[in-house]
């Protein structure tokens, strides 16, 4: 069984508002086992919309469309509905109650335009909207099934999980799909396949693995299709667990964690706290940390030390060595970590000095040269890396890259430096 999304209005194709119901109403399908075969953004002419809807109906069980249920004259969606199902408009009373009694308690008396909003096709199911005037429509039409919701987004959800979804769930007997992802850092993709390539031909055939880059991590995700969600679930954790055990010190975390939440975590089983001093990343390390709750008991605060005045006056390195060695240097960033620790008075502190490009670099520092270290009670470590001459990857890498040393750091998990 395959669904097809369907998003109708001018405002997404000119970038107006980005189209963020398809993304929720796609993971809240798949969870019920429901393939999506293709999702569209049209407009609201009604020739479009007839065309989308043929050509949908055609190679999809389930069309699921929002917006253009609005009661003003340019959405003409219903009268669109009208010409492709071959049926008329008609009030209906038990939503034209729903809209009065919606307005009385904000004062509104009701125009044409709201009265409107109870005119539905006459073969439609209307499906009850508890928090907006425009009711969904459900049509059945050559064994397709069509849904027709608002575009607002928390009105689409209502209708979603209170109308739509238990009707599929009673019609269609759907298997079940679990999604588990893996956070790792430190491998790039092809590196990680690699090293990963003999588990990867080893799962099972209802179990595929999908690779997602980004500048921050990749993530792994697993995803089982059966009828029995228990035994999925089972196989899903055992092959994690062989994962674990190939690529130990990589995996940071799964689902929606990050790293710098992680490491808050592992901070406050210690009790102990964290400052940084940055350089090229500017800052982007606190923002990465400060954007957990909490992060104020563990967190002390940060040096944005992009000068090398800065780093002289406030984090007391000798001028000498930055003449001699260059800001951008092992025994620099080292300096900067060890002076960040003594002036912010933590445990760890993370320091970080580079050329985040797009120019400044120089044939023995290349643009995306950043060398990083981690000062804590017993040691000094630093990592130099070669990112590429894109200024916001450089400064994302490098940050999730530092936060990631001193998670192994805190787990004493050692690099090879």
């Amino acid at each position: 069984m395959e669904a097809e999304l369907i998003t109708i209005g001018d405002e997404i194709l000119i970038g107006q508002i980005v189209d963020t119901n398809s993304a929720w109403m796609a993971q809240k399908l798949n969870d019920e086992g429901i393939n999506i075969r293709q999702i569209t953004s049209i407009s609201d002419k009604p020739d479009h919309i007839i065309s989308t809807l043929r050509e949908a109906g055609q190679k999809s069980s389930i069309v699921l469309v929002t917006g253009g249920l609005g009661p003003t004259k340019d959405d003409r969606t219903k009268s669109a509905l009208c010409s492709y199902f071959g049926t008329t408009l008609i009030e209906n009373g038990a939503v034209l109650d729903h809209i009065a009694q919606l307005l009385i308690p904000r004062g509104i008396l009701m125009n044409s335009l709201n009265r409107d909003q109870a005119l539905v096709p006459a073969s439609a199911t209307i499906l009850h909207n508890q928090l907006g005037t425009a009711p969904g429509l459900w049509f059945k039409y050559d064994d397709t099934i069509y849904v027709f919701m608002p575009g607002v987004p928390f009105e689409m959800k209502y209708l979603m999980e209170n109308e739509v979804l238990p009707r599929i769930k009673r019609l269609y007997n759907t298997t079940t799909i679990l999604h588990r992802t893996i956070l790792t850092q430190g491998l790039g993709e092809s590196s990680l396949a690699e090293k990963i390539e003999y588990w990867e031909d080893s799962l099972p055939e209802n179990i595929s693995l999908a690779y997602l880059p980004s500048p921050q991590s990749v993530r792994l995700r697993l995803s089982a299709r059966g009828d029995n969600k228990k035994y999925l679930m089972k196989l899903i954790d055992e092959k994690i667990k062989e994962l674990e055990e190939i690529i130990p010190t990589y995996i940071f975390g799964f689902e929606d964690e990050t790293m710098a939440g992680n490491i808050g975590k592992l901070l406050c089983e210690r009790g102990m706290n964290l400052g940084v001093a940055e350089s090229c990343t500017g800052g982007n390390i606190a923002h990465f940390i400060t954007l957990n709750p909490g992060s104020s008991v563990y967190f002390k605060g940060g040096i944005v030390a992009y000068s090398n005045e800065v780093k002289v006056n406030v984090l007391g390195i000798d001028p000498n060595l930055i003449a001699d060695r260059g800001a951008v240097s092992k025994d620099v960033v080292e300096a900067m970590a060890v002076g960040a620790r003594k002036v912010l008075k933590t445990d760890y502190a993370i320091a970080t000095s580079g050329i985040a490009g797009p120019d400044g670099g120089t044939p023995d520092k290349p643009v995306g040269t950043v060398w990083i270290a981690v000062a804590g009670p017993d040691r000094v470590i630093s990592k130099v890396s070669n990112f590429a001459n894109h200024r916001e990857r450089n400064i994302i890498r490098s940050s999730q890259t530092a936060l990631n040393m001193l998670r192994l750091e805190l787990l004493k998990k050692y690099y090879t430096v």
